[in-house]
């Protein structure tokens, strides 16, 4: 098994402590960004960053749904971390200042993926896809906290 590793960014005009929080709100921003690719969200505890437990449906291809229980953490400032308890699965979120009044914000997700010829397909094309939903959900991050 080899792990994979999709990796989105994006550069927001807006303050990156605002984008941050915005990231870190799964009761109130988190359901307006994400894009159809999610589903049966629901914040299971907490709500606001550390110590959050969220659910939702993760459907990559019309095929693969992967069923998420994400543990939220927050190990250092500007960075927000979900670990999927139903599987080997890290989203990292960093924000980072990108000059005056703007945030870098780079999504980062890693697994262990499929062995044999299914994992050479999965290493190959799962980075390019699970890359286009969070480049969405980015773009309608922005859309959320760009004044």
């Amino acid at each position: 098994m080899a792990q994979v590793e999709a990796t989105t960014e994006r550069i927001i005009a807006a303050q990156p402590e605002d984008v941050f929080d915005a990231l870190a709100d799964y009761e109130g921003t988190r359901p307006k960004i994400l894009s159809e690719h999610f589903s049966e969200f629901e914040v299971r505890e907490g709500g606001d960053g550390e110590g959050t437990l969220v659910h939702w449906k993760l459907q990559a291809t019309s095929k693969r749904i992967r069923d998420c229980l994400l543990e939220v953490t927050e190990p250092t400032d500007g960075e927000l971390v979900e670990k999927d308890r139903n599987s080997s699965m890290v989203t990292t979120w960093t924000v980072t200042p990108a000059g005056e009044g703007k945030a870098r914000v780079v999504v980062s997700t890693v697994w262990n993926g499929a062995g044999g010829i299914g994992g050479f397909f999965e290493k190959t094309f799962a980075p390019k896809g699970l890359g286009r939903i969070y480049d969405e959900v980015l773009g309608k991050l922005a859309g959320e906290v760009e004044k």
